[in-house]
């Protein structure tokens, strides 16, 4: 269903009426533009106007901006389609930086290609001490089981290889990697993780969610360089996508220096909204000063903290309130016991942060709705726009709680068509029906902040668009959607892109949209999103993308 469009002169009337600059620095004309409101209405415009700090001070019809900007560059779109930045509101920015310098097992649809990949990466980098990656999938591998070690070792058993798991809550290691780490059969499994076992109790050679802490304890400490590097790439890869602002869940300090360092530099191309990662040291030290509302004007911010609630539901690490329906002996982890997490919410809550928190299976959604239940009065913090990330398994019974409490559902499209292959095998066909439920929480009024969970999901938002509007893969598959009357329409998931996802990082007022006063973040892309099949909207390629007036990025 194509959207309803406003028509031209009603947002030339909301963009340039009132008092307005004489002149801007540039003036964007003969664009074929689109772009939400504050209030939800989607419009059209052909030009807009920018001063030389990046906002917007006119939008709508070619003749009345350039009457409002006499004296700015004018720079000709040729028509091309211009959209406002898009913004994810869930990613893990250092984690896609690292995917793109190290070994990416992605893509890997066999055990036996996986293993190749390593094998050929391992010649390829004999001065590598520890061969590490991430990507692999054991679904994609119809496995009916996680690899092993033993697999591992006769590809590399020179050196130890560490190989995170696509949604990085389980890790792949081989014998030599298992020994440093002093994982033996006396290991015990850590509260919230998992050694997976075999039937004499043996390590196999896969760690899930905490226990992963026994073998990452003991790699070697990333340098400031190749930190530098992982975020250079990333930012790098986020330009091209055409994203303009990310929020990043899960920043620890020596990250928010980074940050503040490439601010200061102007080298920060993509504005990024930190979660402190945790409650615990890092917090204690990054929170000294309390939430930091903007750094280097808006392109920096740390005022969320991310906790975990449970693990994911690829490697049954999701908590469950009864067990998997194909693995009955199992419900997933809870990393911490109500009260434990209770303490570490209102931690931060009574620090003024908004707190974010992972839960995926059912078990782990009610555990942080009881809690938010009782804590957002509490401690009085409703303004501080808690939010709960994923959401992906919810009792319906609970899903009204979140529009009740004022929590924010954070979800991410494409991991719906990415686990449709498993998902129902996982939860059962009643469960299911609470499960990546957009058109539910949408239909009770809640605001979707929508993300991609990169690097577990790739981070172009074409991708979570055309997943949130076809429930299709990018195969087109299956032909009617995936569960389709939980689909979005594709204003809706726009908006969950734009406005809701700024909203959800308290920057509605200058990010989201391009109307007047706010910031000139926009891209230009090569299809008319509005106007062309939704099962290609994956296949839209980003020709520029713009943050503060600056293009950041050609093709």
């Amino acid at each position: 269903m194509r959207a309803r469009l406003t028509p031209l002169c009603s947002l030339i009337v909301l963009a340039v009426a009132g008092s307005l600059p004489a002149h801007a620095a540039t003036l964007i004309d003969n664009a074929n533009g689109y772009t939400l409101t504050t209030k939800g209405d989607l419009v059209q415009f052909t030009a807009i106007a920018f001063d030389d700090a990046g906002r917007i001070i006119a939008v709508g019809a070619s003749a009345d901006v350039a009457a409002k900007a006499p004296q700015a560059k004018r720079i000709d779109m040729g028509g091309r389609t211009l959209l406002p930045g898009l913004i994810d509101a869930h990613g893990h920015v250092f984690g896609l930086g690292q995917q793109l310098t190290q070994l990416d097992l992605f893509n890997s649809t066999s055990l036996a290609g996986a293993l190749k990949s390593i094998g050929e990466y391992a010649g390829a980098n004999p001065g590598h001490p520890w061969l590490r990656g991430r990507g692999w999938n054991q679904e994609n591998w119809k496995l009916g089981r996680f690899p092993t070690a033993a697999e591992l070792d006769a590809v590399v058993s020179d050196r130890p290889v560490w190989l995170e798991r696509v949604d990085g809550h389980a890790g792949w290691a081989n014998s030599r990697a298992l020994a440093l780490a002093g994982i033996t059969k006396a290991t015990p499994d850590p509260v919230g993780g998992k050694i997976v076992r075999d039937a004499n109790g043996e390590a196999t050679g896969v760690l899930v969610d905490t226990a992963q802490d026994l073998l990452t304890k003991v790699l070697p400490p990333q340098t400031e360089a190749e930190s530098r590097t992982m975020l250079d790439r990333a930012l790098s890869e986020l330009a091209r996508v055409g994203l303009t602002s990310v929020h990043d869940a899960g920043v620890d300090v020596t990250q928010d220096r980074l940050y503040r360092a490439y601010a200061d530099a102007g080298k920060l191309t993509t504005r990024v909204y930190g979660m402190i990662g945790g409650a615990g040291k890092d917090f204690d030290v990054l929170a000294k000063n309390g939430p930091l509302n903007d750094y280097g004007n808006g392109m920096y911010a740390l005022r969320a903290v991310k906790l975990y609630s449970d693990g994911a539901l690829g490697s049954r690490g999701a908590a469950l309130i009864k067990p998997y329906s194909d693995d009955a002996h199992s419900h997933g982890l809870l990393f911490f016991k109500s009260g434990q997490m209770d303490t570490l919410m209102t931690k931060a809550m009574r620090r003024g942060y908004q707190v974010n928190v992972h839960a995926i299976g059912d078990a782990g959604n009610k555990q942080i709705l009881d809690i938010y239940q009782k804590e957002v009065s509490a401690t009085r913090s409703s303004a501080q726009r808690h939010r709960i990330e994923h959401a992906q398994v919810v009792q319906p019974r609970d899903i009204p709680r979140f529009k009740s409490i004022g929590i924010i559902p954070s979800m991410q499209p494409t991991h719906a068509t990415s686990d449709k292959n498993m998902a129902e095998t996982r939860v059962g066909p009643e469960r299911i029906k609470g499960a990546y439920a957009w058109r539910t929480f949408l239909h009770q009024g809640s605001r979707i902040a929508c993300g991609s969970d990169f690097p577990v999901e790739a981070a172009n938002p074409f991708f979570g668009l055309h997943a949130a509007v076809t429930r299709q893969d990018a195969q087109g598959q299956p032909v009617a959607g995936w569960y389709p009357n939980q689909a979005m329409s594709l204003k809706e998931a726009f908006r969950c892109f734009t406005l809701d996802a700024a909203y959800a990082g308290h920057r509605e007022d200058s990010l989201g949209s391009l109307e007047t006063g706010k910031q000139a973040d926009f891209i230009v892309v090569d299809q008319d999103l509005f106007k062309m099949p939704t099962y290609d909207i994956h296949k839209t390629g980003v020709l520029e993308t713009w943050v503060a007036g600056k293009q950041v990025f050609k093709k």
